[in-house]
């Protein structure tokens, strides 16, 4: 919820220790610029093991202001996401609204962390979003870190429920992203309302981008996703383990087919955090396990111009990869 005021964490990594393929130590300027530069991505991988990060802090306001107002298509909530799209990545860097449709059939949530307090919030969203309608009624002061479980995990969960990592095993579930950069029109919401109403749908999770996330030049880091996008799409979908979850992943599947026209293309950007095996995987043959040419079909979804940066990142830290 900080990145349109702080960027993401991998901006604010000022170094790493790795223990590299042939159990060296190596910090920031042992590894070198280019595997620096790569262990930054995000995702999850496999230029080696970082023991340990050193990142910059970041200041937050004692108290800060958060809000969840959620409004139904009859309340107007497919006028209201429309303009939402246009305004949330123009907004002041202290504030982020996100949506999530469909956890509630026909139903907008709109969640929010503003650096501030609510009497400062309501003169800007009067002026900027009065389409939402909030008022004070709405707003919850507290301290940043109460914020991360109340927006996450709800609002009667508690600071220390951050620290449970048992997770039930009860759900499957599988999710694919998209990136937005132009405002995909009124009529197609009204579709896609239509598609989250279906009996097997699930949830699509909207993070506005803008301020300091999309300010870094594309190749600054792996993560490519900057400027011109206004904001990241997560779709997710959950069924009980016991079953296969086919009629599931096949609303999922025609779901992301459906949006392909109004979302990024040549690549259709996605997010590595939610990695999507549809989009591709490696493909082992022998003890070769995927060439460059078949792995930039995935690779430049998610990063880009800067795949090919990684793979050369990759040569040198993987004996493998060096001796192909």
């Amino acid at each position: 919820m900080l990145l349109r005021k702080y960027g993401l964490a991998v901006d604010n990594v000022l170094d790493a220790t790795l223990v590299d393929a042939e159990g060296r130590l190596l910090d920031k300027e042992a590894m070198g610029r280019d595997v620096f530069w790569a262990i930054r991505r995000g995702g999850g991988e496999s230029f080696g093991i970082v023991l340990s990060w050193k990142v910059k802090l970041v200041p937050v306001p004692p108290k800060v202001t958060v809000f969840s107002v959620s409004k139904s298509v009859d309340e107007g909530a497919i006028d209201i996401l429309t303009k939402w799209q246009e305004v949330a990545p123009s907004l002041p860097e202290d504030l982020l609204i996100r949506v999530q449709v469909g956890v509630q059939k026909q139903v907008a949530e709109f969640q929010s962390l503003y650096l501030g307090t609510c009497d400062a919030l309501l003169p800007l969203m009067g002026s900027r979003f009065p389409e939402l309608g909030l008022n004070q009624t709405h707003c919850k002061e507290m301290t940043w870190i109460q914020s991360v479980p109340y927006i996450y995990l709800g609002s009667a969960a508690s600071v220390e429920d951050i620290l449970n990592r048992t997770y039930s095993l009860d759900y499957s579930n599988k999710g694919t992203s998209d990136y937005v950069r132009r405002a995909i029109p009124r009529d197609v919401w009204v579709n896609i309302f239509g598609w989250l109403a279906k009996p097997d749908a699930r949830i699509m999770v909207m993070d506005p981008y803008g301020g300091k996330i999309s300010s870094s030049p594309e190749s600054a880091r792996p993560f490519p996703h900057r400027g011109g996008v206004l904001y990241n799409i997560q779709y997710l979908n959950f069924w009980p383990a016991a079953t296969n979850g086919a009629s599931h992943t096949k609303w999922l599947k025609d779901f992301y087919a459906f949006m392909g026209p109004y979302v990024s293309k040549n690549p259709r950007e996605a997010y590595v955090n939610y990695r999507d095996f549809d989009l591709g995987e490696n493909v082992v043959v022998g003890n070769i396990t995927c060439s460059y040419n078949a792995a930039k079909v995935w690779g430049e979804k998610y990063c880009k111009g800067n795949f090919k940066r990684l793979a050369i990142a990759k040569g040198k830290v993987d004996p493998l990869v060096a001796g192909q």
